[in-house]
């Protein structure tokens, strides 16, 4: 195995580096436009500043639809639409589009999640000393979810990972596709494990990262 290893490295490392392309390109759609969505789905809710019934059930319908779809039926179903926004459907760039499809919808529930752990006393108080809502956003509900915030993205990227390397079999690139091609087509049982140590290895650094951050800002 470890031979295996020595000659299958020079691959591992470009897929490594597609699997992080298509990760990264996932988290950062989910931060810049799931998280705005959880915020409004939150603000929207029953007995929220804007509660808007209409709006948060449409906003609410629209996440938990694209979040029923398992990703391999997502990941075909945008094929036109990837191939419009990117120009092909294969590639680790365009496997990144489903993957952000999915991830958007997914991180905001978890958003939602976390702005509701907020004691909604300190919301109040806010509101009381004539906070306006974006100061609301930013300086209330911001910095005291920050801790279970850096959690759900660790949670976002995690399973995101696994997402990756499913969009790998069908053409996008990265560590999925190495495990497929090797470990499956050509029956090589000891690359599908140095794969699987790999992913193992992966979700254990984001993990560690993320409880180290989560709890360095935790100041309750």
């Amino acid at each position: 195995m470890w031979q295996t290893l020595i000659d299958l490295a020079p691959e591992l490392l470009v897929a490594v580096g597609q699997t992080s392309l298509m990760l990264g390109i996932a988290l950062a759609a989910s931060l810049l436009i799931g998280g705005p969505l959880g915020i409004l789905i939150f603000l929207t809710g029953p007995d929220q500043s804007l509660a808007h019934r209409g709006v948060h059930r449409v906003v609410g319908w629209i996440a938990n639809t694209v979040r029923s779809f398992p990703f391999i039926i997502l990941l075909v179903a945008l094929v036109p639409f990837t191939r419009l926004v990117v120009g092909t459907s294969i590639g680790p760039v365009a496997a990144a589009v489903p993957l952000s499809c999915a991830a958007i919808p997914y991180f905001a529930r978890l958003v939602e999640q976390c702005l509701r752990e907020v004691p909604r006393g300190v919301i109040e108080a806010a509101h009381a000393a004539g906070a306006s809502e974006w100061q609301i956003i930013v300086r209330v509900l911001l910095v005291e979810a920050r801790s279970g915030l850096v959690l759900a993205t660790t949670v976002l990227a995690v399973s995101f990972l696994s997402y990756s390397a499913v969009a790998g079999v069908v053409g996008g690139g990265g560590i999925g596709d190495l495990a497929i091609r090797y470990g499956y087509y050509r029956f090589q049982t000891d690359v599908m494990v140095i794969t699987v140590a790999l992913l193992v290895v992966l979700v254990q650094i984001i993990q560690f990262t993320g409880n180290t951050i989560a709890r360095r800002i935790d100041k309750r």
